[in-house]
């Protein structure tokens, strides 16, 4: 049988608090009743007159009577300052520690897995606001650290999803004829398909830590990152019927490699995919040095937006067919990662919708000078 701990008496802070305002005022009283008293011993113990007993002939009392009506007074005072101090400081403290029970309601809803619950407690600007105020700042922290980890999981899922496809569908096809396998070959696209999962993970980690992306970060030029990008999909873009345009300009910039070929990848995988059969894209890449960003522009056919819809499109698992679209159509990350990647390397990502049907969507990030 396991031991359980004695539960002790449960004693509130403000009955403390008031226990203790009471105290104290009975103390103060009594130091101060004990003060007279001392006093009063120095009156003379002898009958007191009028200064002419001819004018008023009653005497006043003795030392002793004097003191015993002190003593009697001091003890009616102090129980009188006890029900006051124990009244007025439950009061009191009770005004004092309010902004406790606000805190302390804050953490039983942080720990029941809400946290975008806040205090947000104002007013006076002292020891319990402060309180709050790191606390609030807390919840913060925590909860960027949570949607960071939710994003991590959802990207590395949506991501990780085609080179696993590509592993299982060789595997498979070397099971089926075993025989007629070329295996150096299957080993070697294995090994490459592997290596880019690995790549691709370690993206993701980077992507969940901004300053990680800053420590591997290097000089490019986006327009080559494009031109390989539209080269790696070429057969792709074949099968579907979509006749890719380009009008590339030097981009000069300072990005991680693996993230922004992801990024360059979901959006031109995105005008092949969603752009129709036929359809066409236009992707463009430029440069400008007043304003010191460089763009990545890419028009594509497709379905017909609302302009509100459109610029929604990059909120996680909202697709062009809505958030439960099903079939072939992705999960809905790509455009979320795409506006992540671009975020953390200071640019930003627009989508509008396109007269005619499509989308036009244009990411911008700054520019690497000189």
């Amino acid at each position: 049988m396991t031991a359980t701990a004695p539960t002790s008496l449960r004693v509130s802070a403000q009955l403390r608090l008031a226990l203790s305002y009471a105290l104290f005022l009975v103390a103060a009283g009594a130091v101060m009743l004990f003060g007279i008293y001392v006093v009063l011993r120095y009156v003379p113990n002898y009958p007191l007159t009028a200064a002419n007993p001819r004018d008023d002939d009653s005497l006043v009392a003795t030392r002793p009577e004097i003191l015993g009506a002190v003593v009697g007074f001091s003890g009616i005072a102090l129980v009188a300052l006890a029900i006051i101090g124990i009244v007025g400081g439950w009061f009191l403290a009770g005004w004092i520690l309010s902004p406790l029970r606000r805190i302390n309601e804050a953490a039983r809803v942080a720990a029941s897995g809400d946290l975008q619950h806040r205090i947000a407690l104002g007013g006076r600007n002292d020891e319990f606001r402060q309180v709050a105020d790191s606390f609030d700042h807390m919840l913060d922290q925590l909860h960027e650290a949570f949607e960071v980890q939710e994003r991590f999981a959802a990207n590395a899922s949506h991501e990780l999803r085609t080179p696993l496809a590509v592993t299982s569908t060789m595997l498979e096809v070397a099971l089926r004829d075993p025989d007629g396998q070329n295996y150096p070959a299957l080993l070697d696209r294995l090994r490459t398909t592997n290596d880019r999962a690995i790549r691709l993970t370690e993206s993701l980690l980077r992507l969940a830590d901004a300053n990680a992306i800053t420590a591997v970060a290097v000089p490019l030029d986006l327009r080559q990152l494009v031109q390989t990008v539209i080269a790696e999909n070429a057969d792709e873009a074949a099968r579907r019927q979509v006749t890719i345009t380009t009008d590339l300009d030097e981009a000069p910039l300072l990005a991680d490699a693996t993230l922004l070929a992801q990024l360059v990848g979901n959006l031109v995988q995105n005008a092949i995919v969603h752009g129709g059969t036929p359809g066409t894209a236009i992707v463009s890449t430029g440069s400008d040095a007043a304003g010191g960003i460089v763009a990545l522009r890419i028009e594509s056919s497709g379905a017909e937006f609302a302009p509100e819809t459109a610029v929604r499109l990059a909120e996680p698992f909202l697709k062009g067919a809505g958030r439960v679209a099903s079939g072939d159509r992705g999960h809905g990350l790509g455009l979320a990662l795409v506006d992540r990647i671009a975020t953390v390397h200071g640019g930003s990502l627009t989508i509008a919708a396109r007269t005619g049907g499509g989308l036009v969507v244009t990411v911008e990030l700054p520019r690497l000078e000189g």
